[in-house]
């Protein structure tokens, strides 16, 4: 950008004009009119001492008066600018632009087009950041609901072959590819969830929830599935005493679903589950007994269900803090 006018430079200017150029006028004067007549000698080299004195006196004050408009003139027009930028990062948005005078283009203008400048191409790159979001999510929506068409396909036909004649091995390799599907199945539908709770989609309405009765009827509801996979269930909830979240029961529901569904998928082989609503600490925590996050990662799904629960307890201010070894895996859910 070009430099037009310099603000410092007329400030440096000015003050060597008041400071050199009234004393080469004293100097000037002095040498033409300071000294008329021989009798009136010491009557004006006195008055040329009183006149030195005024002069620098005016001097003096001038520079200090002309200093302290400049500094102030300056500080006002930084703290604009500062303001401006304090509203933006208190209100986490992007500042509106500031006023700049074409005509004088100063250090100071300069700097507020640097920063209009600057809002210009983060708003551009949040505008496309927001485009290709909607893009993916778009992409990952319409692939997800698209390949269920050909999952149907293959899962029908592997049905038709298990009513056919086949060897024992052929009998495992269609255990083995139905399993798959259903593994793929349920990556597509995390992946969607996934998508459509970062996207907005799902509403998040946080109310005061109590944990204890929340958590009571998730057990409830998936008691018949630990049941059927022949995992014992081990559960401690207190029935006179609970605590309160300010939470959206169905998210809050959502991450408590997504937990024990693990523990169908990656610790079934361990047959145990614990289950804890710790009112004191206000706590609730999911135990198992299964081989650990870092051995079960071959069944996938585990690492997309995971991260819809951490977005989730993000936006209602609660955390979750996994404990994981080849003897079973804890969450403790608490306030972040």
């Amino acid at each position: 950008m070009k430099q037009n006018r310099s603000l410092f430079r007329r400030f440096l200017k000015v003050h060597f004009l008041f400071i050199f150029l009234p004393p080469i006028m004293l100097i000037f004067i002095s040498a033409f009119f300071g000294v008329s007549d021989i009798h009136g000698k010491n009557v004006n080299t006195l008055n040329l001492f009183y006149v030195t004195v005024l002069l620098f006196g005016f001097i003096i004050v001038a520079f200090v008066i002309l200093s302290w408009l400049f500094f102030l003139k300056l500080q006002k027009r930084l703290a604009r600018l500062q303001e401006v930028m304090s509203f933006s990062a208190k209100n986490n948005s992007f500042p509106e632009p500031i006023s700049v005078q074409a005509d004088r283009m100063d250090e100071i203008d300069q700097l507020g087009s640097s920063f209009n400048w600057m809002i210009h191409q983060l708003e551009g790159s949040r505008k496309r950041a927001y485009e290709e979001e909607l893009l993916r999510h778009r992409l990952i929506a319409n692939l997800s609901h698209d390949l269920r068409t050909p999952l149907t396909i293959l899962r029908g036909h592997v049905t038709r072959l298990n009513n056919e004649s086949i060897s024992l091995e052929g009998q495992h390799s269609l255990t083995e590819i139905n399993h798959t599907i259903t593994r793929v199945g349920d990556l597509m539908d995390d992946l969607l969830s996934y998508t459509l709770l970062t996207s907005g989609k799902h509403p998040f309405e946080p109310v005061s929830t109590d944990i204890g009765r929340l958590v009571r009827a998730a057990i409830a509801a998936w008691y018949p599935v630990f049941e059927e996979k022949e995992i014992q269930l081990e559960a401690d909830l207190p029935a006179d005493e609970t605590f309160y979240w300010e939470a959206d029961p169905k998210w809050m529901t959502r991450v408590l679903d997504n937990l024990f569904q693990n523990i169908i998928r990656h610790a079934a082989e361990g047959k145990y589950a614990n289950i804890v609503v710790d009112v004191k600490r206000e706590l609730i925590i999911v135990a198992d007994r299964g081989p650990g996050l870092d051995k079960s990662s071959h069944e996938g799904g585990a690492g997309m269900g995971l991260s819809t629960c951490h977005y989730m307890l993000n936006k209602m201010n609660l955390k979750a803090d996994f404990t994981s070894n080849e003897n079973g895996t804890s969450v403790a859910i608490g306030r972040a």
